[in-house]
């Protein structure tokens, strides 16, 4: 006997089972009926974070800037269906002068990032790029702790076209942001090959 074929899951069918996860581990509903779970970043991936923070400490209003909002890991519902968790996102104050207060977040913010490791590489760039251009957010970056690269990509009718890239200890301006940031400090040392 041929059984039917199962709904996919509601968003919030999978959203509740989101709420329902341990600590330490995130999800997000980045295709229809499926929930993508990952666990905790690894140091490389941290360090790349909080390196990226400080160069942009100076426009989050949180530490006394006036341009952006920053937020680290927050969950944003991208249309009716789908729930993202960029590892930093930023809203311009000028478009949003007050972050709700809600969650998940239904204010598309103006910037994406997505730190790159082994783990979450094929998800951050076949999924959230192109999930991040559907929605119009117009930048993103993806930033790539192995090759030590920042790209950033721009929202050009619905997809993500590469506008700039840094490596290394570069210093230079990075859009949509309009001053020179230092990637010097973003990148661990390459671990020392096991015998």
């Amino acid at each position: 006997m041929v059984q039917p074929a199962r709904a996919p899951r509601t968003f919030e069918e999978l959203y509740a089972e989101i709420e329902r996860l341990p600590e330490g581990k995130t999800g997000e509903i980045l295709e229809d009926g499926i929930l993508h779970i990952s666990s905790r970043p690894g140091r490389r991936h941290r360090q790349a974070v909080y390196m990226c923070l400080d160069a942009l400490s100076g426009v989050d209003v949180r530490l006394r800037g006036t341009d952006w909002w920053i937020e680290r890991e927050v969950e944003i519902r991208f249309s009716p269906d789908r729930l993202a968790v960029p590892d930093l996102a930023g809203w311009q104050v000028e478009r949003v002068p007050n972050l709700p207060d809600e969650n998940p977040l239904t204010v598309l913010p103006d910037w994406c990032c997505e730190i790159l490791s082994p783990p979450t590489v094929r998800v951050d760039k076949r999924l959230k790029l192109p999930l991040y251009a559907r929605a119009n957010v117009p930048w993103s970056w993806l930033v790539d702790t192995t090759l030590r690269l920042v790209e950033v990509y721009q929202t050009l009718n619905g997809f993500p076209a590469l506008v700039a890239t840094a490596q290394e200890d570069e210093r230079c301006v990075l859009p949509p942001f309009e001053f020179e940031i230092s990637l010097e400090g973003w990148w661990l040392p390459e671990p020392a090959p096991t015998e």
